[in-house]
Order: C-alpha cells, then structure tokens, then sequence
C-alpha cells in the first residue's frame, strides 16, 4: 500500500488543473498546435493539447513546405536531414486546355506526408512535457476571470493561455460564429478539398499544379517514392456530378489532358480518398475572445500558391514569443494579444492578399487558359509571383 507520503510524491509530478491550471492549452494538434507545444514546453511551460483523432491519421493537406521552415523544423527535434526526403525545386503550372509554363522555385521545398510529420512532432511534444489528450473533442472555450476554462468530452481544463489551432473550420468556430461563417458563398469559399497518396513514375524534384474547370490539383513527392494528388474544387463541381467523386474526377478533372494521364496511370494507395468540405480562404481574425489563433484558424493561403504548412509553423513561432512574454510578466494579456496580430500580419498579410489576388484568375477555363498563356512568355514574372507566396528562412 502506497504511503500518504508517496502519493503527494506522485500527486505533485502531475501537470497542474484546477486553480492555476495549466501554463498553455492547446485546441488543434497539427503543425500550428504541436510546434507552439514544443516551443513552450521546451522553456518549462506546462501545456495541454487536444487533439479530436488518435496519432498517426492522414490530413487533407499538399504535403509540401517550403525550406524557409527547414532550420525550424529540425531545431523543434524533426531529422529532416536524415529522412531522405525529395527536394522540390521546380514548378509546372498547366491550363485545363493543357498547355504549360515551368519555373524554378527559388528558394524551393521539400515533400513529407502530414502523417509522418504530425507523429513525428506529437512525440517529439510527448517527450517534451506536453500533456496530449487524444480523441478528445473540444466542445466550448470560455475566458473568464483572467484564465480559461476549455469544456471537452473528458470533462475541464483550466490555463492562462488559450491557442486555437483548430484548422481550416471547426466546430468552434461555428459556435462562436466567427465572421467568415457567416459569409455567402463567393470566389474565395465553399470549397471542397479531395487528397491521395498514389505511385507514379514522374520527377521526384518537381511540383504541379494542373488547372480544371473550378479547381486545380497539386502533386508532388513525399517520403518512401509516395507522391501527394490532392485537389481543390467547388461544391457546385461536385453536385453537379452527382455527388460522386470518381464522376467528377473523369467528366471534369480529365478534361486537362495531364489530369488524364495522371488518373489513367497513378496507382492510388487509399481505400477511398481523404476529403474536407466547406473550405473558406476569406479573411479571418487572429484573435477571438481572448483565444489566440494559429495556422489555418488565423487564415488561410490558397493551396495554389502553396506553403500554408510553412506559415503555420512560422505562426507557431511568433505565438510563442509572445506567450512567452506574457507568461514571464514582460507583456499585459492585451499586449500580447496586439503583439501577436500585429507581428502575424507583418509576416502574412501580404501573401494572403497576393494569393487571393492570384487565385482570382483561376477558376473559368477561358480565364485560366488566358492567364497561362499571358505568363508563358514571361518567366521573370512567375517567379515574381511566386515570391509572394513564399517568405525567408525563421
């Protein structure tokens, strides 16, 4: 039998709730929400994340990050430089009619599936200190009294500091009906989003992106000679082909000759695809009821521009110097909260803005086609373009 001794032993070695509560909670565990735990768990900060699925799971997602965020990634504990990942540094772009411009990258990537990276990171946060709370649903986060209460399906957990790194749309964000909600379907929502891990023979060291009517597909290489196929679509492409992907895939996806190929030859390594729906690139805020929110919850880069992974683990980053300020009293709660809006909007506003800028004159195959062939002669131009989308190393 344990003595009274041993058992406040074992009490105290328990991460704090009730009165106190924890340091830092976490709602959402992709690469937003696991890199900020990494972070503030790493400078002694006790943290608790929930996450609504059971590591390792696959995510809808392009699977390709830019190199700004290598340095990053490998200081969090990921060994990138061991895992013999391909190199991205070219570009295709083709029209639905088919035709093509190809580009350096610049700066350029590399390809790794969220399932590899995402479990990487959760047990690299694990070994780190952080609490994660697996298959646990998040169902209201409450400020009062100058702590948080997060209200979840195995019961409360108090913190000083809230995180929403929840991604692309949540039940959250509908419950406090969030402004990009409640906007009319339009050009920059509504989305449907549709993923794959397929073989293909293809080059290892080059990303694409092929244009359809009302949507594009990007693949590229990830780990073990895998490549990701996902694609972006409207509802309305979807309904109008009767709900059923394999028919939106051959009637609308195939008119771009490469689609073709690709759908003809690929050999698809899932049981059925991996899809999300209702998918807004309207703007969001980065602050919500005293929450702040990171990676996709703060705003979302169209995928034809690529990158979101990068600013969601650069958004993780600016995060954390500013919790860490607040946490070791050198910032007030509403300095941090202005901190936090203030250095992400520096960071990406801009290339929010030049991706729905660009994504505009996708979508119609006359618009698409024209725009491809404007671009052609100009190479200068698309790798301008693509610029925008991309920041430095952090």
């Amino acid at each position: 039998m344990n003595t009274i001794e041993e058992i406040k032993a074992a009490v105290s070695l328990l991460p704090l709730q009730g009165a106190g509560g924890y340091d830092l909670s976490v709602v959402g565990g992709g690469l937003a929400g696991l890199s900020l735990s990494i972070q503030a768990a790493k400078a002694g900060y006790s943290v608790i994340l929930f996450e609504k699925e059971k590591y390792p799971f696959h995510k809808v997602c392009g699977e390709y990050i830019s190199f700004e965020s290598r340095d990053f990634l490998e200081d969090l504990g990921v060994p990138l430089s061991e895992m013999n990942l391909p190199e991205i540094k070219k570009l295709i772009v083709t029209a639905p009619n088919g035709k093509m411009i190809q580009s350096g990258l610049g700066l350029g990537g590399f390809g790794i599936s969220r399932y590899t990276l995402d479990n990487q990171l959760a047990d690299i946060a694990k070994n780190s200190g952080v609490t994660i709370l697996e298959e646990t649903k998040v169902n209201d986060i409450v400020f009062q009294n100058d702590q948080f209460t997060i209200n979840t399906d195995k019961g409360e957990f108090s913190s000083k500091v809230c995180a929403g790194t929840f991604g692309k749309r949540s039940n959250i964000d509908i419950k406090w009906n969030r402004d990009f909600i409640q906007n009319k379907p339009n050009k920059l929502n509504n989305y449907i989003g549709i993923k794959y891990h397929i073989q293909i023979n293809r080059p290892a060291d080059t990303i694409a992106l092929h244009n359809f009517s009302d949507g594009y597909c990007g693949i590229s290489q990830i780990e073990e000679n895998k490549y990701c196929l996902c694609y972006l679509t409207t509802a309305s492409n979807l309904r109008i082909c009767g709900n059923n992907i394999s028919v939106l895939e051959k009637n609308i996806l195939s008119q771009n000759i490469h689609l073709k190929k690709i759908f003809s030859s690929a050999t698809i390594l899932y049981p059925s695809p991996l899809t999300i729906s209702q998918i807004s690139f309207d703007n969001k805020t980065q602050i919500e009821n005293h929450v702040l929110l990171i990676g996709d919850a703060a705003g979302m880069i169209t995928p034809l521009c690529g990158n979101g992974m990068s600013m969601a683990l650069h958004g993780s980053k600016i995060a954390f110097h500013c919790i860490d300020k607040f946490l070791s009293g050198q910032f007030s709660r509403g300095e941090m909260e202005e901190q936090y809006q203030c250095q992400w909007k520096k960071q990406f506003r801009s290339r929010l803005k030049a991706g729905r800028v660009i994504q505009r004159f996708f979508g119609k195959k006359w618009m698409t086609n024209l725009f491809i062939a404007s671009l052609k002669p100009f190479p200068s131009l698309v790798k301008w373009l693509i610029r925008q989308t991309h920041g430095d190393p952090f």
